[in-house]
């Protein structure tokens, strides 16, 4: 029974990750076909799939290993019950010879009964370990900020950044992904954070929102330390275009203003300065138009305007551009960044930028490198230095 625990542990632990990359797949299927990589994912999904049938097909067979001993013990049984009534015929009467036959014979089935639910109760306290393992990860910090010393109805009015010192790794035992940052960034300021593939960049993002905690260090927004906040207070402050957009089932209104604060005049506002208007209007339903599952019934250009139009909305003073266009074409590029440029101009702007044309006229210039910042200036003064990361990035890139 422990060995059948520990392979009924197996199956679920391999049961997982078919089901997950089952549901990936489905999802980026029309990427799948579009390289032609359909046979690449059938091989992985079999491989997953032959992996959690060897644990199934194992526990399967140790059941029946289990029934064919309980079978062979209460034929035993039996067996021993007619010797014995043969051997001692003339100390029992035929009605307790019968007897004892009879409930010998309903041995078999009620031991397998007893032993094949208890079988059971072992393999399903194996959801109770995946459950206790859930309960017991560690959890976000608080939704709410518990000091009352703070003031964030106006917060954050200017919209400064400050990093001191600031370390980060993703897990315990892992290697330190943001090495000492150190970097003041004024109100206002438009800061583009370039580099190649992980540098680190979208650490930054992650370090702003507290996705991933510190190791080591401080952020500071208009002065205030962010892990003093609760989390939701902090989020709810600052706003991000990611590079996969996020986009609700239901209505287009739900996903423009999720928490119903503005008035219909206020999302065609925003729908207009997002370049929008044209395709709402082409709707039959309008801002009541139902958005399906993950976006599938808008293009990508046009999941990434409306993520623009709710941070139009929101409208905090801090936006963070996560790569934001590096999934659009040059065209629905050249709109958002002509919106961010216009409506954001009073905002401290951070774009990590995977095209580096859109953060030339920036006022400073971040790189990135194995996690720590070692160029900082304006893109001019960067580009005029044939041996700097940002010449050798943007000469790789054809700006020059």
């Amino acid at each position: 029974m422990a060995t059948s625990r520990q392979v009924r542990r197996l199956q679920a632990i391999s049961l997982s990750p078919v089901i997950s990359f089952l549901g990936e797949t489905v999802q980026g299927s029309s990427t799948i076909r579009a390289f032609g990589s359909q046979y690449d994912f059938i091989e992985r999904q079999n491989g997953q799939v032959d992996t959690n049938c060897q644990a199934f097909y194992t526990s399967n067979m140790l059941n029946r290993w289990l029934a064919v001993r309980l079978q062979f013990l209460g034929n035993t049984v039996v067996f021993i019950a007619a010797l014995l009534s043969v051997i001692q015929r003339k100390n029992f009467s035929p009605a307790i010879v019968g007897l004892t036959l009879s409930y010998a014979l309903s041995v078999t089935e009620n031991l397998a009964t007893c032993v094949t639910m208890w079988t059971m109760i072992e393999n399903q306290m194996v959801s109770v370990e995946r459950i206790h393992e859930y309960s017991h990860l560690t959890p976000e910090a608080s939704w709410k900020t518990e000091s009352t010393r703070f003031d964030l109805k106006s917060w954050p009015s200017k919209g400064s950044i400050t990093f001191r010192n600031y370390k980060m790794r993703y897990r315990e035992g892992m290697e330190l992904v943001l090495q000492g940052i150190n970097v003041d960034i004024p109100p206002g300021q438009k800061v583009g954070v370039v580099g190649r593939t992980g540098a680190g960049k979208s650490s930054i993002a992650l370090a702003l929102f507290r996705i991933v905690e510190p190791t080591e260090g401080s952020i500071l927004i208009d002065g205030i330390d962010i892990s003093d906040l609760g989390l939701h207070d902090l989020r709810s402050k600052i706003t991000i275009i990611p590079q996969d957009p996020v986009v609700f089932s239901g209505k287009l209104r739900l996903n423009l203003d999720p928490l119903e604060e503005h008035s219909d005049e206020d999302l065609w506002r925003a729908i207009e300065q997002s370049h929008l208007k044209n395709f709402v209007l082409s709707l039959e339903a309008g801002l009541d138009y139902q958005v399906s599952e993950g976006g599938g019934n808008m293009s990508v250009g046009q999941r990434q305007q409306l993520c623009l139009a709710r941070a139009l909305l929101k409208k905090t003073k801090i936006l963070v551009l996560d790569e934001a266009t590096a999934a659009v074409d040059l065209e629905t590029d050249k709109l958002i960044q002509n919106t961010i440029r216009k409506e954001f101009w009073d905002c401290t702007v951070i774009t990590i930028a995977h095209r580096l044309y859109t953060v030339l006229d920036y006022d400073r210039i971040l790189v990135m490198e194995k996690g720590r910042i070692v160029e900082d200036g304006k893109p001019d003064d960067l580009l005029e230095n044939p041996e700097s990361f940002f010449y050798q990035l943007a000469s790789s890139a054809g700006l020059l």
